[in-house]
């Protein structure tokens, strides 16, 4: 009889601890965002969990177009992509995968470095590319293909050509054995604390998070400045496309990074609030500003159509005439 009130008592138990870990799932949350949305998501997340005890967020980091593909080409399930370009949300993620895109903050690309660095204590706006260009001079950058800071280099690099007349730039500075390429910008910053690398083309955000020393490029190549959008446009990179094979092309324009509560998010409501939490400029905005990177308030959005009320008052609706 002992023994079957205990057999009893332990189902009793398994029950309710199975009731409990399901709803303890029910409250989990799954991020994929860009690399260089890693310290404010972190944050961002973290803040949001102390208000709301029980939830459990999930942040995966990775170039923004790998986080497009986990989703697109490996069927990867999320709640929220968080995109350091707003356009590839467009390209690649809508209709199928999400109804809307959320441009919340900007950045600026510079060039950071350290005290290791060969011509460090030389470097400055003015002279950068001369010094970019020697042989003993090494420089890392991350990859087009999976990364927009990596197309944004290029961008920046082609847009200087077009400045200076100076022709072959992207091929001077970024070839051979002593250009380092790694899937995302936050993957060099070992290489440059080791030495192995002098020089890396990286966000202002992450460079500030860093605390590295960089040369704070000039607005017409930076990718900062909207009243430069149509300057900025006349530099193009091409990438691998969505599909195998095909390809996208990407011209530049001023910085922006892009949120979306994805179609199949399996807590959509949790997702939603925690980007009206992102969004709010007293809570999220604090955050990404703290970080380093500009919050775009409000946010801006094309198409409102099923985005819910709690975040429409922390976004405009605005065309994106790109």
């Amino acid at each position: 009889m002992k023994y079957r009130v205990q057999l009893i008592l332990l189902l009793v138990l398994a029950f309710f601890s199975g009731s409990c870990g399901s709803k303890k799932k029910s409250e989990r949350l799954v991020i994929f965002h860009a690399g260089s949305l890693s310290y404010p998501i972190r944050e961002i997340s973290a803040a949001y969990m102390r208000e709301h005890p029980g939830v459990e967020i999930i942040s995966e980091a990775a170039g923004s177009v790998a986080s497009i593909r986990k989703i697109t080409e490996l069927n990867r399930q999320a709640d929220i992509i968080a995109s350091a370009d707003y356009h590839l949300i467009d390209h690649l993620l809508r209709p199928s995968h999400t109804g809307h895109n959320i441009r919340f903050a900007t950045n600026r690309m510079v060039i950071a470095f350290n005290d290791r660095s060969n011509y460090g204590k030389e470097i400055n706006a003015g002279n950068w590319p001369e010094i970019l260009v020697k042989p003993e001079v090494r420089i890392g950058s991350s990859d087009p293909d999976a990364d927009p800071c990596g197309y944004r280099t290029l961008l920046s690099l082609r847009l200087e050509e077009l400045r200076s007349n100076q022709d072959s730039l992207v091929e001077k500075i970024l070839s051979g054995s002593r250009h380092f390429l790694r899937p995302k910008e936050t993957d060099l910053i070992a290489l440059l604390e080791t030495g192995t690398i002098d020089y890396m083309f990286i966000y202002e955000s992450v460079a500030k998070q860093q605390q590295m020393s960089y040369v704070r490029l000039n607005d017409s190549i930076n990718l900062s400045d909207p009243d430069l959008a149509g300057w900025y446009a006349r530099s193009k990179v091409i990438i691998r496309g969505s599909e195998p094979g095909s390809k996208l092309e990407i011209r530049g324009e001023p910085i922006t990074y892009g949120i979306s509560v994805l179609n199949h998010s399996p807590n959509p409501g949790l997702a939603w609030d925690f980007t009206a939490w992102l969004l709010n400029p007293e809570k999220g905005g604090k955050i990404i500003n703290s970080g380093g990177q500009q919050p775009i308030h409000p946010a801006l959005a094309d198409d409102t159509t099923g985005i819910p009320e709690q975040l429409i008052t922390f976004i405009k609706k605005q065309n994106n005439h790109h």
